[in-house]
């Protein structure tokens, strides 16, 4: 696992993160709370890793994010108007929307659910690899399964050894709590925020 101390995300980090990703690699950043683990959501082999390691089972899904809306277009419905103003009112922002899935999107990203969690984050780190990829990254806490998400890429590192491919070093957000989760057909908050 490389690790990379710079804590600007520079040129050289954001070509060697977008490569990890393009060849089906696992990567962790920090993003609005908590570190994340990435991977390239249209590569199944990548998703079947990343769910090893964090022993998470698949019919739990995964959240994408993305730098902006377009970026998640292959995975969603159209949306209704008042959907859309809806969600658009939180992003750029720390709320992750359970959106319906477009049917042409794999079944492994939402698991046993028809919806698809979804967020266009303002994390400038995950901005910039979503920009750089050119599509919506993978995003799940760096963790195993029911344990707290590491907070620091040194943390990322205790829990996973050489597990991960590529560690972007960096600060995280603002946010004490995983981002909030809202539920877009009925407005329920599954997971709220807390910071």
């Amino acid at each position: 696992m490389k690790h990379r101390k710079n804590s600007r995300l520079n040129k050289f980090v954001l070509k060697k993160a977008n490569a990890t990703l393009l060849r089906g690699g696992i990567i962790a950043y920090p993003t609005e709370a908590v570190f994340g683990l990435g991977c390239d959501p249209m590569n199944a082999e990548a998703i079947q890793h990343l769910l090893r390691l964090k022993n998470r089972p698949q019919s739990k899904g995964l959240i994408l994010v993305a730098a902006s809306f377009q970026q998640l277009e292959p995975y969603i419905q159209d949306l209704s108007p008042p959907l859309f103003d809806k969600v658009m009112k939180t992003w750029p922002g720390p709320v992750n929307w359970l959106l319906p899935a477009n049917t042409t999107a794999p079944q492994y990203l939402r698991g046993s659910h028809r919806l698809q969690a979804v967020r266009v984050s303002q994390n400038p780190t995950i901005q910039a690899l979503c920009r750089k990829f050119g599509g919506a990254i993978v995003s799940t806490s760096a963790n195993f399964s029911n344990r707290p998400p590491a907070k620091t890429a040194l943390q990322v590192r205790a829990c996973f050894k050489k597990n991960i491919d590529f560690v972007i070093n960096g600060s995280i957000g603002q946010q004490h709590q995983p981002c909030e989760i809202r539920n877009g057909l009925n407005n329920k908050i599954l997971r709220p925020a807390t910071g």
